[in-house]
């Protein structure tokens, strides 16, 4: 059933007052090149926003003035920070590293906003959204097929999942620079907006009500794809418009995430090739 939905409207879920969520490390995956440390590296990075730092870690105890200063800037420029226990800290300089209690993760691309992914988008939309995807070569992964697919764009959550580490650059080969990526403070929030341009919120379970090649993909469409392991979230699942399940035909449930979003997104594209040749 086709159902005309689609219609732009600004999304700023991605664009909310900062805050200061529960602390979550980044991944020891993450690699040192994307690694800044110490007080006035940190702050100069903050200042110069010539590379997206995408979130600062604060050693607990640390009371040097400047630590009020990187506090605020993260506040400015709506960047994540934590405090965490010192030890935390230097399993990511090394041992004898002088990080005088911060250290900062740049981004290895940049985010962009929601409204970009919305603005940008293509006739009929075509997006994708995950609910805490936390391997970064599966990141990587998605990444490559979100760009072969012709997606519009990705958008992540800002806590419970990984974000555009130098792992996820490499896995992506190269796909990384080509796909927009926006985060969203609040999934569901986000969900309820995509839902209010009048795009269908398709999510994937295994207690899908329909399999994916009986859903209409022509349609403005946001495809909702689970972490490693859990799936989707109870409130994710249950804010979609409609659950889809990809049959499985061998001894083993369930796909890898990139792969269920490669078979997702193809099948979307090879629909809408029927139907624009048909036309």
């Amino acid at each position: 059933m086709k159902n005309k939905r689609w219609a732009p409207k600004p999304v700023d879920a991605g664009q909310s007052k900062p805050r200061r969520p529960a602390p979550v490390e980044p991944s020891s995956s993450s690699g040192t090149s994307n690694v800044i440390f110490g007080l006035l590296p940190v702050i100069e990075s903050l200042r110069a926003q010539k590379r997206r730092v995408d979130r600062v870690l604060i050693a607990d105890g640390a009371r040097e003035s400047r630590i009020a200063d990187i506090i605020g800037l993260c506040r400015e420029h709506g960047i994540i920070w934590n405090k965490v226990p010192r030890e935390s800290i230097a399993k990511y300089v090394g041992q004898g590293a002088n990080h005088q209690g911060v250290v900062a993760f740049s981004a290895a691309a940049d985010y962009v906003s929601t409204d970009e992914i919305f603005e940008a988008s293509s006739e009929p939309p075509l997006i994708l959204i995950l609910d805490g995807v936390e391997d970064p070569r599966n990141l990587g992964a998605i990444l490559r097929v979100a760009e072969c697919a012709g997606a519009d764009g990705v958008v992540i959550p800002e806590r419970r999942a990984v974000g555009l580490n130098e792992t996820v650059a490499k896995s992506s080969a190269g796909a990384i620079e080509y796909v927009k990526v926006a985060k969203t403070v609040n999934l569901n929030r986000f969900i309820e907006q995509v839902k209010e341009n009048r795009v269908w919120v398709v999510g994937t379970s295994l207690e899908g009500t329909m399999d994916y090649t009986e859903w209409d993909w022509t349609q403005p469409t946001a495809v909702v794809l689970g972490g490693e392991g859990g799936g989707l979230h109870r409130l994710v699942a249950e804010n979609c418009d409609v659950l889809v399940k990809i049959p499985m035909y061998g001894k083993i449930e369930s796909l890898n995430v990139s792969v269920a979003a490669g078979v997702l997104l193809f099948e979307a594209r090879r629909q809408r090739s029927i139907t624009k040749n048909g036309d």
